[in-house]
């Protein structure tokens, strides 16, 4: 059961100027979204009536918990979407190689769009020459709380964070900081993500190591061959 209350950089961004993100629609349309309009750049690059994300809204923070997830995103690339529910939306960083339980290893992070509340627990397929295409699971999730004390929202735009994740599979402090001091470029807001040295750090831990989903039990292969099946494919 999920806590109760409890992608890559994107191809389609153009760039940021004057407080603004350029990128193109799902109908290749250059479009400027304002950096404070909540979830903006999220509903952009997504066709609705294409997509089995949810569409979602923010939600008022006071209404809302620190519940994170890990979702193993098989698009054009595999990589695992880390998301930290932040004032009624889910922040959200791209980790290629994958968290780890392994405080020597340090993982490239890219700081990606805000998502919905309501994808805290997406699983499914994106269908092909949508946003994102592949296949989603929910590699992890749980709750998780300031590891200094924080406000969280601060610590994001000053570019370190320290959580303490109280997960299925990740669990104790992990720190996130950003790594790039140019953020003007598609996938230029990269931050490094590791887990502090502690009794419960685990040398060598692998999240390959731990393939299935914590909300269904079902492998990456186990959603996509399900999709197939059901579309008749």
């Amino acid at each position: 059961m999920p806590p109760a209350n409890p992608n890559p950089p994107s191809s389609q961004d153009v760039g940021n100027c004057a407080g603004k993100t350029k990128l193109r629609d799902p109908l290749n349309r250059i479009i400027s979204i304002p950096d404070e309009v909540p979830l903006g750049t999220y509903h952009a690059k997504r066709d609705f009536d294409q997509t089995p994300e949810p569409q979602g809204a923010p939600t008022a923070a006071a209404a809302v918990g620190h519940r994170f997830v890990v979702q193993r995103h098989r698009a054009s690339r595999l990589h695992y979407d880390f998301r930290l529910e932040v004032d009624g939306v889910l922040v959200s960083w791209a980790v290629p190689k994958g968290p780890s339980m392994d405080p020597t290893v340090k993982r490239l992070a890219v700081h990606v769009e805000d998502h919905p509340l309501d994808y805290f627990d997406f699983e499914g397929v994106i269908p092909a020459r949508n946003y994102g295409a592949g296949d989603v699971i929910v590699w992890d999730w749980g709750t998780w709380r300031p590891g200094h004390g924080e406000v969280p929202a601060d610590a994001i735009r000053a570019g370190e964070l320290h959580v303490d994740l109280h997960g299925e599979k990740l669990t104790g402090r992990f720190v996130l900081v950003r790594s790039s001091r140019h953020r003007q470029k598609p996938g230029s807001d990269q931050w490094l993500m590791f887990r502090k040295r502690d009794a419960g750090a685990i040398q060598g831990w692998d999240p390959e190591e731990f393939p299935r989903s914590v909300k269904s039990g079902r492998t990456n292969d186990d959603v996509k061959n399900a999709a197939s099946l059901s579309s008749g494919s």
